[in-house]
C-alpha cells in the first residue's frame, strides 16, 4: 500500500485532503512545527481532527520537528499529552533531544524522521531504525538509486516529497534566514531569501537559488519500485482547493499503477496541465531523482502567473455502515448498527400495539437515514416489524442518535492510550554547570582552516591547540610531502592536529572515506564530523580516533546532549543560533564556540559555478551580490559535489571575552574558510591580544556581525 500524504494547514483543508483521497495528513499545531506562520491547529481542533481522520480510516502526524530550545523542553509534556491519549499516529521530529524523549515518555508513538534530519544514506538510517524510529523522510536531494538503498537495506517505511516547493538548501542545514534577519528554518521561520535576486562575479542578477516546484506524478511507477512508502506533498500554507486538486491527482495515478501495472500506467496532458495552472510559483521539475543537480531546475525568472482558482472541495465524507432495526409490540425496540468489525447495540422503548396508524418501513427507514453531519451513512439498512406497532417518531430519532454516537466512540476507543507518568529527570548530568565562573585560562583556542595558506599561518601560533583541515584540502593540494611535515612538525610540538569530514555524507563522500580514511587517520589525531553518517562511520570503522561533533550537529538543549554524550564521551561544538543566555542554560563548558568566522549559511547539491559557466571538478571560490550590494563568497568543494555558502560578514566576538570567560567554553574556535594569509595573522592578533587580557582589544576592519551571540532566533 502507497501512502498519499497530505499537509493540512487548518481543519477545512484537513477535510479537503480527506476527502480528496489522502491516506494521512501533517499538520502543527501551537507550537513546536516548522511552519510558524502557518494557520496551524489550536488544541482543540488538533483533537477533534484526531478524531475526524481515525472515524474516516485515515491517520493523522503531528509536527514536531523544530530544534527546542532547553527553556522550552520542559513543555514537551504538557503539549504531547492530550494528542497522545487522543491516538495520534506519529509524530515527526528533527531534534535528536526531543526524538530520545518522545520514546522514553510516550511509549508506542511512532517516531518519523524528518527530513530536517538530513539523513542521506542506509548508514543513518539503520541507526535510527535501531533506535525505534519507524519511518525516515531522507533529504529531498536524494537520487532513486540512494532511497533505493535505504528501503532494501532496512524495514524502515520512507517518505518522500513527490510534489510541491522545493529548498535550494539541504533542509535542517540552511541558516541564511537565520543570520540574515533571525528568523530560522530550523525554527519554521524561514523568510525565504534564496528566493531573491543575487548577481554571480558581477553578471546581471538573477534568482541564482530559487529551485522550480516539484512535479514527480508521472514518475510515480519508478518512485513505487524504489521503495518508497509514502507519497509527501508539500504546502502546509496552500489553500484547501489546491491541496485537494493535488491530493486527488496524485491518488488516482498511484491507484492506476497499483491495480493495473506499469504497462497501463500514463498521465494525461490535460491532467499535467491541471497540476500546473492550479498553482506554479516558479514552473515544475522533476527534483533530484534523476540527477544530482542542474540549471534546469532553476526559475531564473519568475514566470507569468497560470493559476486558474479550482473548483471549491468536497469537504464531506461519510463511511457506509450496515443497521438493523427491530420493532415488535411489547418489547423493546432494538437498533442494531455495524461499522467494519465494530458494532453497537441501543435499546429504546417497548413498542405498543397501534391505535390508529402503525408504523411502516418506509417512515422508519426515512428517519435513519437521516445521518446528516454524522460520520456515517447506511449502506444497507434492515428493518424488521411483527405486527401493527406503533412508537413515537422522536424515540427512533434518539435511537439513530445514540446509536450513531455509540459507534462513534467505539471506533474511535481504539485509538486512545492511557496517560503515561511523567518521567522525572533524575538530574543526570550533561557537562558541567555553566552557571559558575569559569577561569579563561581553561579554554582553548583551535582553528579551523580550508587552504594550506591558512594552515601555514595558523601552524606559526603555538596558542593555537588544535587546527582543523578540510579533509579536502588533503587530498587536492598537490605536495603532499609539505603537508606531511607540517603535520609532523605540529604534533612534535604537542599540537594536536584533526581533519574535517564531509558536511554532507553521500555516496562521493562513502567511495572517497572508503579508500583513503586509513591514510587520513594515520595522519591526523582526530577528526570533526559534520553529520550523523559521518558519526557513525567513524565508529564503525575507527573505534579509537578521537571525534569532535560540528555544530551542524545540533545540541540546542540537555536531553539533546545527554543522547550525544551516550555516544560520545568526547568534545562536541555549541550551536550557532543560540544567543549567550540560552548557551548559558544549555550548559556549555564542555563545548567549543565558534568566535570568529564566515558562518556556513547554506549546504546545497546545487552549484552555483556549474549554473553560470561550466562543472570543473575542483574546489574554488566564486562570489555572488544580493540587493544591498553585500558580497557573498560560495565554495564549490567538489570532492562531495556539494557548494558552501558563506554569510557576507564574519562573525566576530573578540571583545566578548569577559562574556565568554563567564560561560566558561571548554575552547574557543576561529574558523577560516576565504582569508589570505595577511588576513588570517590579523584575525589571529587580534584575538590572541584579547585572550591574553594584556592588551585592549582593536577589532578588525571591515564590517562583521555578532551573530546569534546577543540576538538569537525566536
Amino acid at each position: 500500500m502507497i501512502e498519499i500524504l497530505a499537509p493540512a494547514g487548518d481543519y477545512e483543508t484537513l477535510k479537503a485532503a480527506v476527502c480528496a483521497g489522502a491516506d494521512a495528513v501533517y499538520a502543527g499545531g501551537e507550537r513546536f512545527g516548522a511552519r510558524a506562520y502557518a494557520n496551524n491547529f489550536s488544541r482543540e481542533e488538533l483533537l477533534s481532527a484526531i478524531d475526524y481522520v481515525h472515524l474516516h480510516g485515515r491517520k493523522l502526524y503531528l509536527t514536531v520537528n523544530t530544534l527546542v530550545k532547553e527553556r522550552e523542553f520542559a513543555d514537551l509534556y504538557e503539549y504531547l499529552l492530550l494528542f497522545y491519549q487522543q491516538g495520534l499516529d506519529a509524530v515527526i521530529v528533527q531534534d535528536l533531544g526531543v526524538m530520545d524523549y518522545v520514546m522514553r515518555q510516550f511509549p508506542g508513538l511512532p517516531i518519523h524522521a524528518s527530513t530536517q534530519m538530513t539523513i542521506t544514506n542506509v548508514i543513518a538510517a539503520k541507526y535510527l531504525e535501531s533506535l525505534g524510529v519507524s519511518r525516515i523522510v531522507p533529504a529531498r536531494e536524494l537520487s532513486l538509486a540512494e532511497i533505493q538503498e535505504i528501503s532494501g537495506g532496512t524495514g524502515l517505511e520512507v517518505e518522500c516529497f513527490v510534489h510541491g516547493a522545493l529548498c535550494y538548501g539541504y533542509s535542517g542545514q540552511c541558516l541564511l534566514s537565520s543570520m540574515i534577519g533571525g528568523r530560522s528554518g530550523n525554527r519554521g521561520q524561514c523568510a525565504q531569501p534564496c528566493r531573491l535576486s543575487y548577481a554571480v562575479e558581477n553578471q546581471k542578477p538573477k534568482d541564482m537559488l530559487s529551485l522550480k516546484d516539484l512535479c514527480a506524478i508521472q514518475h510515480i511507477p519508478d518512485l513505487i519500485e524504489s521503495g518508497i512508502h509514502s507519497f509527501k506533498i508539500e504546502g502546509r500554507m496552500k489553500q484547501p482547493e489546491y491541496v485537494a486538486a493535488v491530493t486527488g491527482m496524485y491518488r488516482k495515478y498511484t491507484d492506476i499503477y497499483l491495480n493495473s501495472g506499469r504497462e497501463s500506467f500514463e498521465v494525461f496532458e490535460e491532467d499535467v496541465r491541471e497540476l500546473e495552472c492550479v498553482y506554479q510559483r516558479r514552473g515544475y521539475c522533476d527534483g533530484y531523482y534523476y540527477r544530482h543537480n542542474g540549471r534546469e531546475m532553476l526559475s531564473l525568472e519568475r514566470p507569468k502567473q497560470e493559476i486558474h482558482a479550482p473548483e471549491k472541495p468536497e469537504i464531506r465524507i461519510q463511511e457506509k455502515i450496515n443497521g438493523k432495526f427491530i420493532l415488535s409490540s411489547g418489547k423493546h425496540v432494538t437498533l442494531y448498527l455495524k461499522y467494519q468489525d465494530i458494532e453497537a447495540e441501543i435499546v429504546g422503548p417497548k413498542a405498543e400495539k397501534a391505535a390508529k396508524q402503525p408504523l411502516t418501513k418506509e417512515r422508519i427507514e426515512k428517519q435513519l437515514q437521516k445521518t446528516g453531519n454524522t460520520p456515517f451513512i447506511f449502506e444497507n439498512l434492515d428493518i424488521y416489524i411483527e405486527g401493527d406497532v406503533f412508537i413515537p417518531i422522536q424515540a427512533v430519532n434518539e435511537l439513530r442518535r445514540r446509536g450513531l454516537e455509540m459507534l462513534e466512540e467505539r471506533i474511535l476507543q481504539n485509538f486512545r492510550r492511557k496517560s503515561p507518568q511523567k518521567l522525572s529527570e533524575s538530574g543526570e548530568s550533561c557537562g558541567e554547570d555553566a552557571r559558575q565562573d569559569y577561569q579563561a585560562e581553561c579554554m582553548k583556542i583551535t582553528a579551523l582552516v580550508e587552504t594550506m595558506e591558512q594552515l601555514e599561518a595558523v601552524a606559526a601560533y603555538s596558542e593555537i591547540a588544535r587546527i582543523y583541515v578540510e579533509d579536502s584540502l588533503w587530498e587536492f593540494y598537490e605536495n603532499r610531502k609539505k603537508f606531511e611535515q607540517i603535520l609532523l612538525k605540529l604534533k612534535d610540538a604537542g599540537r594536536e592536529v584533526y581533519f574535517a569530514m564531509a558536511r554532507i555524507f553521500r555516496q562521493e563522500a562513502r567511495h572517497f572515506y572508503d579508500r583513503h580514511f586509513s591514510q587520513l587517520a594515520e595522519n591526523f589525531d582526530g577528526v570533526l564530523v559534520r553529520n550523523l553518517e559521518s558519526f557513525l562511520y567513524v565508529r564503525e570503522k575507527y573505534d579509537a580516533l578521537p571525534i569532535v561533533t560540528d555544530s551542524s550537529i545540533y545540541q540546542w538543549n540537555r536531553q539533546a546532549k545527554r543522547f550525544w554524550k551516550k555516544l560520545l564521551p568526547g568534545d562536541s561544538t555549541a550551536p550557532v543560533e543560540l544567543n549567550r543566555w540560552e548557551l548559558e542554560e544549555l550548559g556549555v563548558r564542555d563545548m567549543e564556540l565558534i568566535i570568529y568566522g564566515y558562518l556556513p549559511v547554506m549546504i546545497s547539491a546545487g552549484c552555483v559555478k556549474k549554473n553560470v559557466g561550466k562543472c570543473e571538478p575542483r574546489a574554488g571560490f566564486l562570489s555572488m551580490t544580493d540587493r544591498q550590494h553585500k558580497k557573498i563568497i560560495v565554495k564549490n568543494e567538489c570532492l562531495y559535489c556539494y557548494n558552501v555558502i558563506y554569510n557576507s560578514a564574519p562573525l566576530i566576538l573578540a571583545d566578548q571575552y569577559p562574556k565568554l570567560r563567564k560561560l566558561g567554553c571548554k575552547a574557543v574556535r576561529l574558523q577560516f574558510s576565504t582569508e589570505n594569509r595577511k588576513r588570517v595573522r590579523e584575525i589571529l592578533a587580534v584575538y590572541l591580544s584579547a585572550y591574553s587580557k594584556e592588551k585592549e582589544c582593536l577589532m578588525p576592519e571591515g564590517a562583521f556581525t555578532r551573530g546569534h551571540f546577543k540576538r538569537g532566533v525566536k
